[in-house]
């Protein structure tokens, strides 16, 4: 399964796609979209993050997309911008018909580092080891958005291997059974 994190925002825009296969956590790319121009105008700073994102979406062709989920803001001016880009990036995701999940700030925190109230080095040092990242400039940027593919991947593998009836679990789990 090919899953693409995004964390939008207005002036930068991070993503990240990994891979899950045999129980493995796999980096396919990460990146930034840098959205703000001094003689760009807000709409074409949406326009850029909906094209960057399409082409990220054509390259790595994902199964599913996690966002985080807004979350409540002071500044109303940032947090429209906030949702504007938001709404750039949900749309080019949506026209690849690619579902979308979202998580809350706190479960992506728990899902990487088992403490939702954990702070951003946190998560940026278990990102790095989960994806065996040597840091470079940009990678700070993506922190959340790898973060955001982590959650979802590994809350849709634990969901899906969890046993929901004995049939599920004798078929899940053969050599477990004594006849």
């Amino acid at each position: 399964m090919r899953v693409l994190g995004i964390d939008p925002g207005s002036i930068i825009c991070g993503y990240g796609v990994i891979d899950f296969e045999n129980n493995k956590l796999k980096l396919v790319e990460y990146g930034v979209i840098k959205a703000a121009k001094k003689e760009e105008t807000f709409p074409l700073r949406l326009k850029h993050i909906f094209e960057r994102l399409t082409t990220v979406l054509e390259r790595t062709l994902p199964d599913e997309s996690s966002f985080e989920s807004i979350f409540y803001g002071k500044n109303v001016q940032s947090m429209m911008k906030l949702s504007h880009a938001r709404a750039a990036a949900m749309l080019a995701v949506t026209l690849k018909e690619v579902p979308i999940k979202e998580y809350s700030p706190k479960e992506v925190k728990k899902s990487v580092t088992g403490l939702g109230s954990a702070s951003k080095e946190q998560v940026r040092y278990m990102v790095k080891k989960l994806l065996n990242i040597n840091e470079t400039y940009e990678f700070f940027d993506a922190t959340d958005a790898l973060s955001i593919a982590i959650c979802h991947t590994l809350r849709i593998n634990t969901i899906s291997s969890n046993s929901s009836d004995w049939k599920n679990f004798i078929k899940n789990n053969p050599k477990r059974i004594i006849r």
